[in-house]
């Protein structure tokens, strides 16, 4: 398993972490230690939740199955902000409660790294900055982050905060990575040109941020896997391809179509199927050419200019 740093107060990470959204899909507590386990012995020490998947039931099980398992080999994540149907809320107040219920409900002491899980409009960067600094103080934090931000809504914070944010998990896959297409098609009056979100890949590499995919298999805003999708005919037939010529599935090309950019992206698997997760991880053995990577990006339906 590749390795990367996120922060200097943490341990290094695996390159594909374990997102824990669905674990409540699982039929007992067993299968969720089980994964566990089985994560840690590929390497995956990387473990991504947030306090609204499955309404907090997900920490909980995770919580459930940390008695007799080393917490110091595992860098927790998670997230905190979305009031679900009601706003986004990044007041002090807020994100203070929310992590004293998350470290309750995952039964550990601290968070690795804590993510403002999308951008609330009405944030005033000084109040999150003493939430965060009384986190950290607290030893409740290592580390802090966003989600989904575009790189002047980070400015902003990053302009009120003791240390600078260190990751930015955005939803970036083959089939979905608008910033990848604005900086290909860079002065040309198209749809693709169009910069929504602020070169974010580019500014997370000069602010050494590291940048987190999630939904890797996923097109538009969830509307469905791309992988096996009778909507994507070509992108399909060249995954098969080069998953015959490295010896994979075409899961793990897709996870080294993002791991192969300069950027060090680390890849978000939300899957709760060991099986697929250990063919995905294989993904870490293959560095497609550069020719390849294109080759994958235009049968997305993407055009170069």
């Amino acid at each position: 398993m590749k390795k990367l740093k996120i922060s200097d107060n943490l341990q290094e990470v695996s390159a594909i972490g374990l997102g824990c959204m669905r674990l409540t899909g699982l039929k007992d507590e067993k299968e969720v230690g089980a994964l566990i386990d089985g994560c840690m012995e590929l390497g995956i020490n990387f473990f991504d939740h947030a306090d609204i998947y499955a309404g907090g039931e997900a920490e909980a099980v995770f919580g459930r199955m940390m008695a007799g398992r080393d917490r110091e080999k595992m860098v927790l994540q998670t997230k905190c902000a979305i009031r679900p149907g009601c706003c986004y809320d990044f007041s002090k107040e807020h994100i203070l409660s929310s992590v004293d219920a998350s470290l309750k409900r995952l039964g550990t002491d601290y968070i690795d790294v804590l993510l403002l899980h999308r951008p609330d409009a009405l944030m005033e960067p000084e109040e999150v900055a003493e939430a965060f600094r009384q986190l950290k103080s607290a030893g409740k934090v290592c580390s802090f982050g966003v989600s989904n931000h575009n790189p002047m809504q980070i400015e902003l914070l990053n302009s009120c905060l003791d240390e600078p944010l260190c990751v930015n998990q955005i939803q970036y896959s083959i089939a979905h990575c608008p910033t990848i297409d604005a900086g290909l098609n860079v002065n040309i009056h198209n749809d693709a040109g169009c910069v929504r979100e602020g070169s974010v890949i580019e500014y997370c590499r000069l602010k050494k941020i590291r940048l987190q995919a999630w939904s890797p298999f996923q097109y538009g805003m969830f509307e469905g896997i791309f992988i096996g999708s009778e909507k994507f005919p070509e992108l399909n037939q060249v995954l098969e391809r080069l998953a015959e010529k490295y010896s994979v599935t075409p899961n793990a090309v897709a996870t080294a179509w993002i791991m192969r950019h300069p950027a060090g992206i680390q890849t978000i698997v939300g899957s709760v199927n060991m099986g697929r997760i250990k063919d995905i991880c294989k993904a870490c053995e293959v560095c497609l050419t550069r020719e390849e990577w294109y080759e994958l990006y235009m049968a997305a339906g993407k055009m170069l200019p």
